[in-house]
């Protein structure tokens, strides 16, 4: 029997309301209803920025350091860049060189190094740097001493997050960079705006975005359902988070035993 070799699998998003809405036992809707489930998948999309799951929107960069500069903001998107008093912002993803403009599509910073590219721009050395929270920041003496960047604090606004370092880049170091591990939002103008589009959603989290939605969903519509359908969303969740890729490699190391001699 001939297959037709097509593995594709994209649905839109009017298909993932629907699925939602039979899982629900209710037909699918239009007018506010459909407004009111767009609102409970941006925020289920929230959530899993929550839970740490959305491995795929995370992506790294340099940004430049600048002389006597100890702080670096970055913007989720341009709108809150733009009302942020931002006018040089530039999205991150479009970096084609390291930048120190205003960045954004930047929703928060996982890992911060200190590049030094003063041997070589094509082998540089990495530097890794100590996060540290706000109670060990603010007891630095002299925040504004310079030298070799070596730890970091981030400070998260509404609009906007501020990624304070330590020690504070000199004329030497402004010729080096921040090279920074950050992870973006699920996009919810492709997602969650139009209802012909896909969704900025990997193909293992399919089934969990589909649960996940029936289960908000039922929290307004199917109350008796609320239970089950949650049960069906958390297992989901653990089967996607499990097979993404955040897993690390496992050794095992035997135990010595040693037999006491008399």
């Amino acid at each position: 029997m001939a297959i037709s070799g097509t593995v594709q699998f994209d649905p839109a998003i009017d298909d993932i309301i629907e699925e939602a809405f039979e899982r629900c036992g209710v037909q699918s809707r239009s007018g506010y209803d459909l407004f009111t489930i767009r609102r409970s998948l941006n925020i289920l999309f929230s959530e899993w920025g929550n839970r740490g799951l959305i491995q795929w929107k995370i992506n790294h960069a340099n940004i430049d350091l600048v002389q006597d500069q100890n702080y670096y903001d970055f913007a989720w998107n341009a709108e809150a860049a733009t009302a942020s008093g931002k006018t040089n912002a530039k999205s991150v993803d479009d970096l084609a060189s390291p930048s120190a403009a205003f960045l954004y599509n930047v929703d928060d910073v996982l890992n911060v190094s200190y590049r030094n590219v003063a041997s070589s721009t094509s082998n540089p050395t990495d530097t890794t740097m100590t996060k540290i929270d706000q109670s060990a920041f603010a007891a630095l003496a002299n925040k504004k001493s310079t030298g070799n960047p070596s730890q970091f604090f981030i400070q998260r606004f509404r609009l906007y997050t501020r990624v304070w370092v330590y020690l504070t880049p000199g004329s030497t170091q402004a010729s080096n960079y921040l090279y920074m591990w950050y992870v973006s939002r699920i996009d919810t103008n492709t997602a969650a705006g139009s209802y012909s589009n896909t969704a900025d959603v990997i193909y293992r989290f399919y089934p969990a975005m589909c649960a996940g939605l029936a289960y908000y969903l039922s929290l307004k519509i199917a109350p008796d359902r609320v239970e089950a359908l949650k049960l069906i969303y958390e297992d989901e969740i653990l089967r996607a988070e499990k097979m993404a890729g955040s897993d690390s490699s496992s050794y095992i190391t035997p135990k010595a035993y040693y037999p006491s001699v008399s």
